[in-house]
């Protein structure tokens, strides 16, 4: 006996991963792309902040354009070393 996920299981998943994922890619590409640039913090935050918009709508698209849930999902873990790369080091500051 196999276990079926309802037709709708996918779909909600995907849409979970549009929103909540791309929004976590976004801000973690905005985070990493600031702290990279190299130019005053504030002008960086700006100019960082500028493509943001660009990259959800992208992670969105990709979100329903993957040819299924999981890879929508893993089409959005590269937020993961994102952010730690532009959160690692203001985590560091907070910890000390």
């Amino acid at each position: 006996m196999t276990l079926s996920l309802p037709a709708w299981a996918p779909v909600l998943s995907r849409v979970v991963a549009a929103l909540l994922g791309g929004y976590a890619f976004t801000y973690a590409f905005t985070a990493a792309l600031a702290r990279l640039l190299p130019l005053h913090p504030v002008d960086a935050l700006l100019v960082a902040s500028l493509p943001c918009f660009v990259v959800y709508t992208l992670a969105v698209c990709w979100a329903f354009a993957a040819r299924s849930a999981l890879r929508a999902w893993l089409g959005l873990a590269p937020a993961l070393p994102l952010a730690a790369l532009g959160f690692w080091p203001r985590l560091l500051e907070w910890l000390a």
